[in-house]
């Protein structure tokens, strides 16, 4: 899994208006390929009578996933348009649709170019850019006596913490970034000397900053 990647927050939508014609960006994070492909479908059932409905996508920890459509416009003026401006981007795991009403005006190779290029961002832009950071969860079980040191440690240290759990013992949920858990579990021994019970549980995205 990767330690971090830019993709967008939720669904989203934003519209533009060129030329008299309308294009409507939605965006949205999607974690598989097949997700993509729903999402584009759903789009085109949504508008059916829109004139086209272009779109993009990129997929996998790698981008291994990539597919553009121009969805009946001039060859290279829409897919792969919108496709460029999510790689320019550097997003992963999000897909994306421009939808175009036609208004009447041709807007030319390179009119179209720019439309739907600025139609995606509009829609990527709606939908709110973000990091996902990878973060391990470690459960620290402490006695009572080391839960005031450890807790104005961890937050002296910034660390993200998930909950904590009040029994005969104290169970922190502490959320380092995964390439650090190992280290951050040697600290919690070297502060408690010895006297934590660590336990390395899942690893799961988060957004960064938040």
């Amino acid at each position: 899994m990767l330690n971090r990647y830019a993709t967008v927050r939720q669904r989203a939508e934003a519209e533009i208006v060129i030329k008299k014609s309308r294009f409507i960006g939605h965006a949205k994070p999607v974690e598989t390929e097949e997700e993509a492909i729903a999402f584009i479908a759903e789009i085109k059932q949504l508008h059916k009578q829109a004139t086209h409905n272009c779109s993009a996508y990129v997929v996998g920890e790698r981008d291994q996933f990539q597919k553009a459509s121009d969805d009946g416009e001039p060859s290279g003026t829409a897919g792969k348009p919108i496709l460029e401006v999510i790689k320019h981007k550097g997003l992963k795991n999000v897909a994306v649709v421009v939808t175009r009403y036609f208004g009447g005006i041709m807007l030319g190779a390179g009119g179209l170019v720019r439309a739907y290029t600025d139609g995606a961002v509009a829609g990527l832009e709606a939908a709110g850019e973000i990091v996902n950071a990878l973060h391990r969860e470690v459960l620290v079980d402490v006695d009572y006596t080391w839960y005031g040191k450890l807790e104005n440690e961890l937050h002296g240290k910034g660390t993200r913490v998930g909950g904590t759990d009040f029994t005969d013992r104290v169970v922190v949920r502490c959320l380092p970034e995964e390439r650090d858990a190992e280290a951050f579990a040697a600290w919690v021994t070297d502060l408690t000397q010895g006297q934590a019970t660590i336990t390395m549980g899942e690893s799961r995205y988060y957004i960064e900053g938040e």
